[in-house]
C-alpha cells in the first residue's frame, strides 16, 4: 500500500532524527530538546489517567497483557508495565522502537516491527487492554479503519480498547487548510517551510464512524471524552469493550 510505504519512510526518519519530539511535538523541544526522564514522565501520568478514568466507568480491566499499537519511543509502553503483568509494543519505525528499547527501564515490554497493513504477527484475542493515542491521526482513512478492526481482533472477549484519534478539524486557519490543501502541498510546507525531518499526516474519524466500526468487530464504544488541548483538531479518546464470546454469539444469532 502507497499510503503505508510513506508512513514507513516518514516515520523512519522521524526516528533516526528526533525521535522524542515526533512522538510529542511540543514546539520548545525539537532537536533533542525533551528530557528523557520528563518525557517518560508524561506517559506515566496518561497511563495512570487513563486507568483512573477506566475505574470510573466500571470498565474492568485483566490486569495480563496490554497492547501499544503505534507506540513510538515507548513513552506509553513503559508506563503501561505499572498496570500490566506484559506489554507489547507495535510500530512501523525500526529507529523509533531503537529508542524505545533504549529508554525501557523495566525489560518487561517486548518491542515489534511491523510494516504490514495488518496485525497478523499478533494472536487474536490476546490482550486485555488495546491502547493507542495520538498515531491513528497520521494514516489515510482506509488503513485506519483497516487496523482499528485488528485491534478489535487481537483484544480479548471482555478486554477493552482506549483508542484517541480527533474527530474533526477547528475552525482554525491550520484546521482549514490541513482539511482541503493536498497532501503533496502540506508534505512540501512542513519539509520545506517547517523544517520538519519528514512531513506527518493528520486526518480525523468522526466518532460516529468509530462506534459503527466497533459495532462491526463486535464491540461498543461505552464512553468518549475530549483529549488534549489541541487549537486545531479535537482530539478525542474512545473506550471500546469487546463483546464477551456468549454475547457476541447471541447477537450474531
Amino acid at each position: 500500500m502507497a499510503a503505508l510505504d510513506e508512513i514507513h519512510r516518514d516515520w523512519t526518519a522521524l526516528g533516526d532524527s528526533d525521535p522524542l519530539w515526533a512522538v510529542l511535538t511540543d514546539r520548545g523541544k525539537r532537536n533533542g530538546g525533551w528530557d528523557e526522564a520528563e518525557f517518560l514522565a508524561t506517559g506515566a501520568a496518561e497511563i495512570d489517567g487513563t486507568a483512573a478514568w477506566l475505574a470510573e466507568l466500571g470498565v474492568t480491566v485483566q490486569r495480563g497483557r496490554a497492547l501499544d499499537f503505534g507506540c513510538g519511543a515507548g513513552r506509553l509502553s513503559t508506563a503501561l508495565t505499572a498496570h500490566f503483568d506484559e506489554v507489547v509494543g507495535v510500530d512501523i519505525s525500526e529507529p523509533m522502537l531503537a529508542a524505545a528499547r533504549r529508554l525501557d527501564r523495566t525489560g518487561r515490554v517486548r518491542y515489534v516491527h511491523n510494516t504490514a497493513a495488518d496485525l497478523t504477527c499478533l494472536e487474536e484475542g490476546s490482550f486485555d487492554l488495546v491502547y493507542t493515542n495520538l498515531v491513528l491521526q497520521h494514516m489515510p482513512p482506509a488503513p485506519t479503519r483497516n487496523y482499528l478492526r485488528e485491534l478489535v481482533r487481537v483484544a480479548r472477549p471482555g478486554g477493552a480498547l482506549v483508542i484517541g484519534i480527533p474527530d474533526r478539524t477547528l475552525p482554525t486557519a491550520v484546521g482549514v487548510l490541513s482539511r482541503i490543501v493536498p497532501h503533496a502541498v502540506i508534505r512540501f510546507v512542513q519539509r520545506t517551510l517547517l523544517g520538519f525531518p519528514a512531513a506527518m499526516r493528520m486526518h480525523t474519524m468522526p466518532g460516529a464512524e468509530a462506534r459503527s466500526l466497533a459495532r462491526a468487530c463486535g464491540a461498543r464504544l461505552v464512553a468518549s471524552e475530549v483529549y488534549e488541548d489541541n487549537p486545531h483538531w479535537r482530539h478525542m479518546r474512545h473506550v471500546i469493550v469487546k463483546e464477551p464470546e456468549a454475547e457476541a454469539e447471541a447477537e450474531a444469532a
